[in-house]
């Protein structure tokens, strides 16, 4: 006979939690001030994105999502920022094949918002403007990500991160 008390029933039901989000890491360089705050041109700016994820214990894991923004104004560097933002969330009663792309696809859309906000006030705090990086679409980095593992897999070939868009400010 099985046990269907509520307890029972709300023991196999699935549970994603998010249980914390954090700011890991930040860094700023300004090699090139004071003078960078006398330039007129806008730069170029490139923007590294990477997720990655880890089990921390039990049904717990941590994400984090990294992003690098390198602006350049021909070969000088005007400032290089990186930021990562972590999460923890729990995950129990979920089926194996869900929790990838929870992991790829959720939970760097929960963190990402934060880790914008972080990046534009670092870069705001600095004297310039902000730079307010691009809403990104995980699910289709995360298919891009399979993709480019399948192809590394298939033809040996190393797996590069997929190409962050870009609105203007924040080009990949």
């Amino acid at each position: 006979m099985t046990d269907t008390t509520p307890a029972a029933a709300n023991a196999q039901n699935p549970v994603f939690q998010v249980q914390r989000v954090y700011l890991k890491d930040a860094s700023l360089e300004m090699p090139g001030a004071p003078m960078i705050f006398l330039e007129n041109e806008s730069p170029k700016v490139d923007v590294q994105l990477e997720v990655s994820d880890a089990p921390v214990v039990d049904a717990t894991h941590e994400v984090v999502v990294r992003v690098t923004v390198t602006a350049k104004l021909k070969d000088k560097v005007l400032f290089l920022v990186e930021g990562k933002q972590g999460g923890i969330f729990e995950m129990r009663n979920i089926p194996a094949e869900q929790k990838a792309p929870i992991l790829g696809i959720v939970c760097p859309g929960i963190i990402y918002p934060y880790l914008r906000a972080n990046i534009a006030d670092l870069i705001s705090r600095t004297g310039l403007p902000p730079i307010h990086l691009a809403e990104i679409n995980f699910e289709a980095f995360y298919q891009q990500r399979l993709a480019a593992l399948a192809q590394q897999q298939a033809g040996g070939q190393p797996v590069a991160q997929p190409a962050v868009p870009g609105n203007g400010a924040a080009n990949a």
